[in-house]
């Protein structure tokens, strides 16, 4: 059968059952991260439950797709489709994260000006509302996450890690697979750096500044939105690993590699989002 006539209707894939198994891991790291936080131990074990569930579904559905794309199933009109689905999958990330954002807003702008209103003296006296605070309840000093140190090398690793999966990208259009690979490469290993940069940073703020989710409202923020960032750099690196395998194995041509742009989009957004943490939750 000629390419023309095999992409002259849409490829409808058989009925899959791993969605069922991306609701089931997303309902134990759900479950047990609000346990865990509530102070019940088992639920630290419900999230590394869920999280593996995760990866063990990633692993198996990208490889269904991987197999289907290989075998010549897909052709213009599936790549619109995977285009638009891409391009909604960021879109409800970038609301996610706008979420948070507006929580800290909210407390930055209106709950804290609110509380150190003349009315509120009366309840707090000794409350002075300026940030970063925990609120007028938290009375443990704890020490702010300073921007400049780890925060800082953080965000040139990240906008360095940009480029290099751009110049990666571009490698791919021009078929120099030496090139491709080495800058796909040091894509990861400026994520890995990161992620690690970061969990000493956590570690720091434990044991050393008094920093924890439980430090009132400056506390929850910056973990909330920190943490969840972490988990995204995460999720970016094992797909920038596992397209790193298919570039190796020449899966992708020149004119034809949307599995490589939907993960270079998706690690631009994550770029794009530590930018606005650096400026709005360690800087300002």
């Amino acid at each position: 059968m000629s390419d023309h006539a095999q992409h002259q209707h849409y490829f409808v894939p058989n009925p899959s059952h791993w969605m069922i198994f991306g609701s089931a891991a997303l309902f134990f790291m759900a479950t047990g991260a609000a346990s865990w936080f509530n102070g019940w131990e088992p639920g630290r074990y419900l999230v590394l439950i869920g999280f593996a569930i995760l990866v063990f579904m990633m692993v198996r559905w990208f490889g269904d797709v991987i197999s289907e794309s290989e075998g010549g199933k897909y052709g213009r009109w599936e790549d619109v489709s995977f285009r638009w689905g891409m391009s909604w999958f960021i879109f409800s990330e970038v609301m996610f994260f706008a979420a948070f954002f507006g929580a800290l807003y909210y407390a930055r702008q209106l709950a804290l000006p609110d509380l150190g209103s003349l009315d509120s003296k009366l309840l707090w006296p000794d409350f002075s509302p300026h940030w970063p605070s925990a609120g007028p309840d938290f009375k443990d000093p704890f020490t702010p996450m300073a921007a400049w140190g780890i925060p800082a090398i953080n965000t040139l690793l990240l906008l360095s890690s940009g480029v290099t999966v751009t110049i990666a990208h571009w490698a791919l259009k021009e078929n120099k697979r030496g090139q491709l690979a080495l800058f796909m490469f040091l894509t990861i290993g400026l994520g890995v750096v990161f992620l690690t940069l970061q969990a000493y940073e956590y570690t720091h703020a434990y044991s050393e500044l008094n920093l924890k989710l439980t430090t009132g409202v400056y506390g929850s923020t910056f973990f909330m939105l920190t943490g969840f960032h972490g988990f995204h750099v995460t999720l970016g690196a094992i797909m920038l690993t596992t397209i790193l395998v298919r570039c190796l194995a020449g899966h992708f041509k020149p004119e034809q590699h949307f599995a490589f742009e939907a993960v270079a989009w998706y690690w631009h957004f994550v770029d794009v989002v530590w930018l606005g943490l650096f400026i709005f939750v360690y800087w300002v």
